[in-house]
């Protein structure tokens, strides 16, 4: 291989160890001006679209361990890659093609696991990144809360139950015999065992 293909193939390397995701499209047909439009539109949401030779895609995404996709490397490939949210890049490629009808999404890869155009689509359908990370702090802050809530809960009723014990036995202590006083100590774990059950 010549030195500016070896050049070519670990840039793309760089790029695909870089992104979570790889979406492939087949953008033949696509006008230079709609192709910049796609382009800048992409890059608002934080990706780029980068025209590439499939053997040079090949042997980049091989080196790199990503799957075996050779089957849709085939005819004008371009892939969308980002640094973060692949939802994002998904909405404004099924907002471009609804608009285009071009480019053809072929397969992706996110992480390591190969998704079809369908699943492509059904990712550009998501809440963005942040509103997903908004409702996960809300699912997590809900529970925690019911938790404090439920454990603080029985502790005040058997602090109630406790006291209540408490003042019952200052009040009744007077007049207690002291051969009742035994008696009384040993009704009280008694009383204290049944609290959580009152509570």
């Amino acid at each position: 291989m010549r030195p500016e293909k070896i050049t070519i193939v670990a840039d793309l390397q760089g790029k695909l160890n870089a992104t979570p995701f790889v979406i492939v499209t087949d953008y033949t047909g696509l006008r230079v001006d709609q192709f910049s439009i796609l382009r800048n539109r992409l890059a608002d949401a934080g990706s780029e679209c980068k025209v590439v030779k499939n053997t040079f895609l090949r042997r980049a995404m091989s080196e790199v361990g990503l799957p075996d996709i050779s089957s849709d490397l085939n005819g004008q490939t371009a892939i969308v890659i980002g640094q973060k949210d692949v939802a994002a890049a998904a909405k404004v490629l099924k907002a471009f093609i609804a608009e285009f009808k071009k480019p053809a999404v072929k397969i992706g890869i996110i992480g390591h696991a190969i998704v079809n155009p369908d699943d492509i689509k059904a990712i550009a359908d998501l809440p963005s990144l942040p509103v997903l990370q908004g409702l996960l702090l809300g699912l997590l802050q809900s529970p925690a809360s019911q938790l404090v809530r439920l454990l603080n809960e029985p502790a005040s009723a058997l602090a109630r139950v406790l006291k209540a014990k408490g003042e019952a036995d200052a009040a009744g202590a007077p007049a207690a015999a002291t051969e009742d006083a035994p008696a009384a100590t040993e009704g009280a774990p008694a009383a204290a065992d049944g609290a959580p059950e009152a509570a």
